[in-house]
């Protein structure tokens, strides 16, 4: 598809003009017909407050109710429409891009539950966004701001899937991202009887969100757990779905060590991982007969199988975690499930992570036009490059893979192997060929 990738829609802001926008509600509506409720809503980079603005007009133009709840976190905006009876959600986000990008996820009604757009609306979107458009905005009417009901839902909504749960004594740091988890971090945390300490916590429209913070620059607050002696540190990215922790030693603390903590402690018997998934994961779980099902990276791809093999949890080593009866990834729900273990079983993260033993993994970042992406899939010098480099891993007792990034103009190469040293160097010489090649 030409527009939608692994997560929505995401590219440069200044893309997203108001007659794009208005194709993508065209398709919608295409898809859908406009007797319906759409639900709008965002994070905190600068853009998305006038994207919500361009979305409320051609919602108006072609007739389509519509409510926004402003700044929340996506699994929050997700939670939110389905209880609040809307047909969809439109959610403005770039999730853990820098500010300059922006992105359009739009989630539907499930059976019992929000879930992300079916194949059939991405074709209509995409179908109208390659059409010539007659667009004519109307001035758009004063609706509801239904942020703060939504906000009180949400947190109702964590309560009761926590149960009892006490975290007095407990002392963690928070790093917002300056995203959307700045609304609600710290009163979420503090009504359990945690103590907080929040950084990069902007919770208005900015240009900070993910800048040197949050899930993918953990720096800050690994000095920070250190420097103040805490229990622990918490990261989110832009838009909440991604948690990381950070141990009291600095250590972080991954996706596939959260999701082998969770499932030692609800004693479940499957998994769903992607094909990033540490092999030090794939071995624990191997040696405690728990099924592992390995995915395409992408948190709908573990989504889907988790919802047709009867997997109650998975997730991804970048921290996107899907718990037991969720929809999709939640990053204060991870965390705030993490923090019940600690807390139920008095031991720290750093013991709770040292359930299973990582593998040396090396993943580098090459920058990577479409245009690249492209020949990376069809160009016969490259596919003979990644075989050698696999049969080099061979005698490593290692394994490759080079995938193009379907959110950021990348593409990653990741080596598993016995000797860091040794994938590293290799790592790093791929990426030097591999550009050359492509």
């Amino acid at each position: 598809m030409k527009y939608f990738g692994t997560d929505g829609i995401r590219q440069e802001a200044d893309k997203f003009t108001s007659e794009f926008l208005a194709k993508i509600i065209r398709g919608l509506n295409d898809y859908a017909g406009n007797q319906i409720k759409v639900m709008l809503g965002g994070d905190t980079r600068e853009s998305t407050e006038w994207i919500l603005q361009d979305l409320s007009t051609a919602l108006e133009t072609f007739g389509i109710e519509y409510s926004s709840v402003g700044i929340l976190p996506t699994p929050a905006i997700n939670y939110c429409f389905y209880e609040m009876g809307f047909d969809f959600c439109i959610d403005v986000t770039a999730s853990h891009n820098p500010y300059t990008d922006n992105g359009i996820k739009i989630f539907e009604r499930g059976k019992d539950q929000g879930q992300k757009l079916s194949q059939p609306a991405c074709d209509a979107i995409e179908n109208s966004l390659s059409l010539p458009i007659d667009y004519q905005p109307v001035s758009t009417t004063y609706r509801e701001d239904l942020h703060g009901e939504a906000v009180d839902l949400y947190k109702e909504h964590l309560t009761n899937y926590l149960g009892k749960v006490d975290l007095s004594g407990l002392k963690l740091a928070i790093d917002c991202a300056n995203g959307a988890t700045s609304v609600i971090s710290e009163s979420v945390f503090n009504a359990l009887g945690a103590e907080t300490e929040l950084v990069h916590a902007n919770s208005n429209y900015n240009t900070e969100i993910n800048q040197d913070c949050g899930s993918t620059h953990l720096g800050s607050l690994q000095n920070l757990v250190k420097t103040n002696h805490l229990d622990l540190g918490v990261a989110f990215d832009g838009d909440g779905d991604r948690c990381l922790l950070i141990d009291q030693a600095g250590n972080e603390v991954d996706g596939d060590q959260i999701i082998a903590i969770l499932a030692n402690h609800l004693n479940l018997d499957k998994i769903a991982v992607t094909v990033m998934a540490n092999q030090g994961l794939l071995n624990w779980a191997k040696d405690n007969h728990i099924i592992t099902e390995i995915t395409a990276v992408g948190d709908s791809n573990v989504a889907e199988a988790m919802r047709t093999k009867h997997i109650q949890i998975g997730g991804e080593q970048s921290g996107h975690i899907i718990l037991p009866n969720e929809a999709t990834g939640d990053g204060m729900l991870t965390a705030l499930m993490v923090t019940k273990v600690i807390s139920s079983t008095n031991q720290s993260l750093h013991d709770l992570a040292n359930i299973y033993q990582k593998s040396p993994q090396v993943i580098v970042n090459l920058s990577a036009s479409p245009e690249q992406k492209e020949r990376l899939k069809t160009s016969p010098e490259a596919k003979q490059l990644l075989l050698d480099y696999e049969h080099k891993l061979e005698q490593e007792s290692g394994r490759l893979l080079v995938r193009p990034s379907g959110t950021e103009p990348l593409i990653r190469i990741t080596l598993w192997g016995n000797d860091e040293a040794t994938i590293t160097k290799l790592a790093n010489q791929l990426k030097e060929e591999l550009s050359k090649v492509l």
